[in-house]
């Protein structure tokens, strides 16, 4: 297993990691928790798609899309902000240059992967990681991001509490609640697993990195 960061813009070598990433999107979000989202040929996008993010991706040995997190800059739109503003308890989002927003995370469980700490999936620590990585070497220290209780509740138990922006709210079929993330070091450390592999660092590689 291995995280990669790119950007469609960037480089035109991830095709077909763009195309599983939107697959895996498709049957979590709308197969899975039955979320009403947009999806065509298969694929799950929406509009923040189209603002040139960047894509965190857990690869696996089989080259099989097993994570994904898309990444946007928080001073511009965001999902946050402009789509779910409900959820902050003053209607909109205070934010700074060194804040970036995660959205559209999730984890494919079916492919074989040990556990670790007890209860968390393997490929979630190393997508939590990944995103801490991309996010500190991008010069961003704070994550902002909307999820569901459930969601939160397993950030907490990964030792990477979410502080709210605001009270829970139902959306749809679940009930979502905003906060904020460190992306530091010291969380760095605590949620990488062992054996963490990332090309994040291969500055070699310029897709890999928002410039």
């Amino acid at each position: 297993m291995q995280i990669l960061a790119f950007r469609v813009t960037a480089c035109g070598k991830f095709a077909d990691l763009i195309d599983s990433m939107h697959r895996l999107r498709t049957r979590v979000f709308r197969d899975r928790l039955n979320w009403d989202v947009v999806v065509r040929n298969g694929l799950e996008a929406d509009e923040y798609d189209q603002l040139d993010p960047t894509y965190i991706v857990a690869v696996s040995s089989a080259g099989e899309v097993a994570g994904c997190a898309r990444l946007l800059p928080a001073t511009g739109p965001t999902m946050l902000a402009n789509t779910f503003p409900q959820l902050l308890s003053s209607r909109s989002l205070t934010v700074h240059a060194r804040m970036v927003e995660s959205s559209r995370f999730c984890v494919d469980t079916s492919i074989a992967q040990n556990h670790t700490g007890g209860f968390l999936h393997r490929t979630t620590r190393m997508m939590f990681a990944g995103i801490i990585e991309w996010s500190i070497a991008s010069g961003f220290h704070e994550i902002v991001t909307a999820t569901d209780l459930r969601f939160e509740r397993i950030l907490k138990r990964a030792g990477w509490p979410m502080q709210r922006l605001g009270a829970p709210c139902r959306i749809g079929n679940t009930i979502a609640v905003a906060g904020t993330l460190p992306a530091n070091a010291e969380s760095f450390e605590r949620l990488r697993p062992v054996g963490y592999r990332s090309a994040i660092g291969m500055r070699s590689c310029r897709c890999m990195m928002r410039v």
